[in-house]
């Protein structure tokens, strides 16, 4: 026993000798059998940098590039005619009136006659895209989550109008509430809307069916 200690003991020296301590600083590029991505090729902010023929690190966007919240000029939404910006105080883009939250389509989205019966189709794709897998195809909360284990999905039947309107949906789209993480940054803004009109078919289907 008393040599597996000693051989232990020498072992341990060896490889702190070999590998040094966490935290210690090498002259020399230190041997890391995990590098964890501790090595990665950036700038750093405003620095030259020789890789690029002027010497500079600052680069300008690609071109096409769209900063997060805006879109380019002359590109139209799904529907709608102006383009919606992060710092907007519109109700389109808050689902605000005021300090209260608003009710019904916005004038924004430019819907009439004609248009809404193709809004309320783009709003069923984009709701069966990012709405289904948890609320499920009747919009009562009995997704695929739901069937492996997490039951505490909302019954969106369970919101309606007169209760909790379009604004303050549109609002929990954009920002979450409770173990529903915020779409603001994944869902465009009148893709929003449509998704929201198109819970509001659900529920009024439901309730013609209730009543038969």
């Amino acid at each position: 026993m008393r040599y597996f200690f000693l051989a232990f003991a020498l072992i341990v020296t060896m490889v702190i000798g070999f590998f040094g301590f966490r935290g210690d600083h090498f002259s020399g590029t230190p041997l890391r059998l995990f590098p964890d991505m501790d090595d990665q090729d950036y700038i750093k902010t405003q620095r030259p940098s020789a890789f690029f023929a002027d010497g500079m690190g600052s680069r300008q966007p690609v071109a096409g590039t769209v900063p997060r919240g805006f879109e380019p000029d002359g590109v139209q939404h799904a529907y709608g005619a102006e383009p919606s910006f992060g710092n907007s105080e519109l109700y389109i883009d808050t689902g605000m009136m005021g300090d209260a939250y608003g009710d019904g389509m916005p004038v924004e989205l430019g819907l009439s006659d004609d248009s809404t019966a193709g809004f309320l189709r783009h709003g069923e794709e984009r709701y069966k895209i990012s709405c289904m897998p948890c609320h499920g195809e009747a919009g009562n909360g009995k997704g695929t989550v739901a069937v492996i284990g997490i039951p505490t999905v909302a019954d969106l039947m369970n919101f309606p109008k007169s209760t909790y309107p379009d604004g303050k949906m549109f609002e929990t789209i954009t920002k979450g509430k409770g173990l529903m993480g915020g779409y603001g940054y994944n869902i465009p803004v009148n893709d929003r809307w449509a998704i929201i009109a198109y819970v509001r078919a659900l529920q009024i289907a439901r309730a013609d069916s209730a009543g038969k």
